[in-house]
């Protein structure tokens, strides 16, 4: 992949305060975070126990509120899957987390299977799903052509060989298949409002930030097709909560819920919401 310029300099405000550039990628026009960590030493910025999709903890008003809204848009997940006219209900959920997706799927009797590196998150979600999660490395062994819908809830930006990754989703995905992906998206309001501070950049645990062009540019290449986006609205408040506190130290959950408002009415005329769903077809 071939790199521009460098754009600008983002700080990992979670974990380690290191500080890396984000430079444009010439091929697909996403953005990429350099220096990548290696495979060995990426794991080392996962670890805080403010990991918050690696928890079922409501430790303070952040967590329950994040998990309240976790529930909504579960119902809503479950709802789109469940709008796909299949053969089959086999689905494949990679990044699960705490397996939360997966439960509600299986109770709308989707045949559920995960893949969860987080070996206290896949603790919990083998609990949900009757020890239907596994490691990275059982990704490959699943045979050819074996899901109806494979989801990525904000997992694609974690993933460091990008296009590797892509062949294998869609070698698993049937002919007909659904590749559903959600992922930030840096034309947003919300981005351009805190520019190094926006919350979603997440460096270096997001090693691309993408956005509509650069999605259905990406999948092109591997002859699947973008047939939808939708957006999704409560990113934009929990991106700016955070966002603020990265900005200015502190939350300030009044600014933050302003922002996160402004950006989901701009988003109605520009179309560009601070994170989006596709839905992108096999061929």
């Amino acid at each position: 992949m071939k790199n521009k310029q460098t754009e600008f300099i983002v700080k990992d405000h979670s974990i380690s305060g290191e500080e890396f550039k984000i430079i444009e990628n010439s091929e697909y026009g996403f953005l990429e975070t350099t220096p990548q960590p290696s495979e060995e030493k990426l794991p080392l910025y996962y670890k805080s126990d403010d990991y918050i999709s690696h928890t079922d903890s409501k430790r303070n008003i952040f967590e329950t509120i994040y998990h309240s809204i976790r529930k909504i848009a579960l119902k809503k997940k479950v709802k789109l899957i469940n709008s796909f006219s299949l053969d089959d209900k086999k689905l494949l959920d990679i990044g699960c987390g705490t397996g939360d997706f997966l439960q509600v799927a299986k109770q709308n009797n989707w045949s559920v299977f995960g893949i969860e590196p987080d070996i206290n998150a896949r603790t919990i979600a083998n609990k949900k799903t009757k020890n239907s999660v596994f490691n990275n490395d059982e990704l490959t062994k699943f045979r050819a052509g074996s899901f109806d819908v494979i989801t990525l809830w904000h997992v694609l930006e974690h993933i460091p060989n990008l296009e590797d990754y892509i062949r294998l989703l869609k070698k698993l995905l049937k002919p007909n298949g659904v590749l559903i992906i959600a992922v930030p998206n840096y034309k947003s309001y919300d981005a351009k409002h805190y520019k190094s501070f926006w919350a979603a950049y997440d460096v270096p645990r997001h090693l691309w930030h993408f956005d509509k062009n650069s999605i259905s540019k990406l999948f092109l290449k591997f002859s699947m097709t973008v047939v939808n986006i939708k957006p999704m609205l409560f990113d934009s408040f929990y991106v700016s909560l955070l966002s603020e506190k990265y900005k200015n130290g502190r939350m300030n959950p009044i600014k933050g819920f302003y922002i996160g408002l402004l950006s989901n009415l701009k988003a109605i005329r520009s179309k560009e919401a601070s994170s989006h769903i596709y839905i992108i077809k096999n061929s």
